[in-house]
């Protein structure tokens, strides 16, 4: 089951703008990360990650501004991906 507020990590622009972080699967897909709890995004993404709270209401609407194949929940980051304590 889903919960009614996820947590998506998110890049920072140099505008001050943010973007969801979204990542190419193997199979080219473009999956949005959303964690279901913040200790899980922290574990997985660093404690230096930004971040945004999100309903899953919301997600239609993100995903006309940026398109995503699918939500991955919960994703277990691989740590070449990580730099800084957060996606890089």
């Amino acid at each position: 089951m889903v919960p009614p507020l996820l947590y998506l990590p998110v890049r920072l622009l140099p505008d001050g703008s943010r973007i969801a972080e979204r990542l190419r699967t193997t199979d080219e897909r473009v999956a949005l990360l959303a964690f279901t709890a913040l200790d899980r995004l922290v574990d997985s993404c660093g404690a230096s990650q930004a971040w945004a709270v999100v309903e899953v209401v919301a997600l239609d609407a993100l995903q006309a501004e940026q398109p995503f194949d699918l939500v991955a929940f919960d994703p277990d980051i691989p740590i070449e991906l990580l730099e800084g304590g957060r996606l890089s």
